[in-house]
């Protein structure tokens, strides 16, 4: 037993959300969120060039990759210089095995410690307080700068999801061609959902959540309460720390 007085040292805990404009970490000791751009430095023939190593949420250039979950853990050692003990890390739902492989790669070689998937939205939803074990779905809109996904989550689990890619996004946020897009994806997905899952409404995170032209379409078309999370592009990552620190909940999740 600890002797009376002596401080509990918690394992170095790490929730890292990789994604295409941004990437976001956050240590158990850290005092604020790493928020860093996803790119890489890199220099050829005496040419410097910008490479993403994110693209529509997931793996495009693995090397690029391993060079960016390196610079985000060292932004997490600047409150705990102790090795992680475990990472969880985001995915989008519409990641393939392959894309899952990718990330796990990238971060458990650099990391060295057990490295733990979590699908971004479902990670959302627990980051803004949802009760995602409530058997009538919630209803969460991921909206990212490479990949936006709307997900119906009840009993621990996504009921259904749907997800569009889109290209670069401009300094305005979404391009306008994905407004319509994003909509009828939307709209499709609550069509499918029973009429309890009106109740609880939409909520919408994801670095592309405020978007003004986005939420007036969602509104007028869907006809269902509509939030927008505090702090939305922190969602993910703080979802992903939840689960860190709640481990029933990561259970009942499937989380492990």
């Amino acid at each position: 037993m600890p002797s009376a007085g002596s401080v509990r040292v918690h394992p170095r805990l790490v929730a890292l959300d990789l994604g295409t404009a941004r990437t976001r970490s956050l240590a158990l000791s850290g005092h604020a969120i790493a928020d860093r751009p996803s790119t890489i430095m890199r220099r050829a023939a005496g040419v410097a060039d910008v490479v993403r190593p994110i693209r529509y949420g997931m793996v495009a250039d693995p090397g690029a990759c391993l060079r960016l979950v390196r610079l985000v853990l060292q932004d997490t050692r600047l409150y705990d210089g102790r090795p992680p003990a475990r990472v969880l890390a985001g995915v989008p739902m519409a990641a393939s095995p392959s894309d899952r492989r990718a990330v796990h790669a990238a971060v458990s070689e650099i990391a060295g410690c057990e490295v733990t998937l979590v699908e971004e939205p479902l990670a959302a939803a627990v980051g803004v307080g949802l009760d995602v074990l409530d058997p009538r779905p919630c209803l969460v809109l991921d909206v990212g700068a490479g990949i936006v996904e709307a997900v119906a989550i009840g009993g621990g689990a996504a009921a259904d999801a749907v997800s569009l890619q889109l290209g670069a996004t401009t300094a305005a946020g979404l391009p306008p061609y994905a407004l319509d897009s994003i909509v009828d994806m939307t709209a499709g997905l609550l069509r499918r959902m029973p009429d309890t899952s009106r109740s609880r409404g939409l909520v919408v995170t994801g670095g592309g959540a405020h978007q003004e032209q986005l939420l007036s379409r969602l509104r007028a078309a869907l006809r269902l309460p509509i939030n927008v999370a505090p702090q939305p592009q922190y969602a993910t990552v703080r979802g992903l720390m939840r689960l860190c620190l709640q481990p029933a909940l990561a259970d009942s999740l499937g989380v492990r």
